[in-house]
């Protein structure tokens, strides 16, 4: 049995704990309330969690996500899932999934050995990396999948790796080639060409990649951002295509598309499966579909996404039967 003077100082880091916890008082207050200095209440509160005299049960939404995230590992064998809150009176496509998904690229870009990040680009991935901090990040390397120039020769205002290098330091490729060439000739001959051909074999050697998800539709990315015109994208939807990534249709099975379009994407070509560890960031009704489709046809292997669309890929039935799209 510990001394008195042992148990006196438990008593007083049960009762700091209680009072930062569970009746939310601040550091300061509990302080003023026990007669210590702050940095003996920082120093109680830390003790009643080493000492596990507080206890945490989670309840909504946490757990929810938590639960949420463990069933869509399971169902699609996912090495990596991360299910946020969602909120039911936002629109937005971004929140939340933004926040977690610079958390996920901050952890990775803080290890010691030198990584290889490979980056798509969007509305979801430029709003992610808004979210980062400057850090000093020289060893490791960032690279683009997708190209960054628009038919009109205009550059994508969502293009992130310039951004995210910026803010660490780290070398980085990026992919100056038109998103989508004239002509598969046309294209045959960009990514032909020797610094794409590296640009190309780096982001195959990724440690990780992160990419946002695109729907096909008349509101699809592609064609907001004026990387295809509304008739590609109409070719695109009788073809069978339900979304993208980095520029690469794919059907409702998660098929890249052997036509159409993406006989002049200049993107580095997904690998399927996914090699290494492949991370899509999004949510959303009208991505819903297009999500499960990467899941089901093993193009991403990871996702970031909130609790609304994690309930509604669980509830979905996955697609049988279907094979690569002509």
């Amino acid at each position: 049995m510990g001394s008195d003077s042992d148990r006196a100082r438990l008593d007083d880091a049960a009762r700091a704990g209680w009072l930062y916890f569970v009746a939310g008082n601040t550091q300061d207050e509990i302080a003023r309330k026990l007669g210590v200095s702050r940095p003996t209440a920082q120093r109680l509160v830390s003790l009643a969690i080493s000492e596990r005299l507080v206890t945490f049960r989670l309840e909504h939404p946490i757990a929810a996500c938590m639960a949420l995230a463990a069933r869509l590992s399971e169902r699609y064998g996912l090495k990596h899932c991360d299910v946020v809150p969602a909120d039911p009176g936002s629109d937005s496509t971004t929140t939340g999934i933004a926040e977690a998904a610079a958390a996920f690229i901050e952890a990775r870009l803080k290890a010691e050995r030198p990584v290889i990040v490979a980056l798509g680009t969007g509305r979801t991935l430029r709003a992610a990396v808004d979210q980062i901090p400057p850090m000093k990040c020289p060893s490791h390397q960032l690279v683009s999948l997708v190209g960054n120039i628009t038919p009109d020769g205009s550059a994508s205002f969502y293009d992130v790796l310039s951004k995210l290098a910026d803010l660490t330091g780290a070398r980085h490729y990026p992919m100056p080639l038109p998103a989508v060439a004239a002509s598969p000739e046309e294209r045959a001959q960009l990514v032909g060409l020797e610094p794409v051909r590296r640009v190309h074999a780096l982001a195959a050697r990724a440690d990780v990649t992160v990419v946002g998800v695109g729907q096909i539709d008349l509101k699809a990315p592609l064609l907001l951002d004026g990387f295809a015109s509304r008739e590609e994208i109409l070719e695109l939807m009788r073809r069978g295509a339900v979304g993208e990534i980095a520029s690469w249709s794919f059907d409702a099975g998660g098929n890249i598309l052997a036509h159409g379009l993406n006989e002049r994407i200049t993107s580095v070509r997904l690998d399927v499966p996914a090699g290494g560890l492949r991370v899509g960031v999004a949510m959303g009704p009208a991505k819903t579909a297009a999500i499960r489709a990467a899941l089901v046809g093993g193009l991403l292997n990871g996702l970031v996404t909130n609790e609304a669309t994690a309930a509604a890929l669980i509830a979905a039935e996955a697609p049988r039967g279907i094979t690569a799209s002509a």
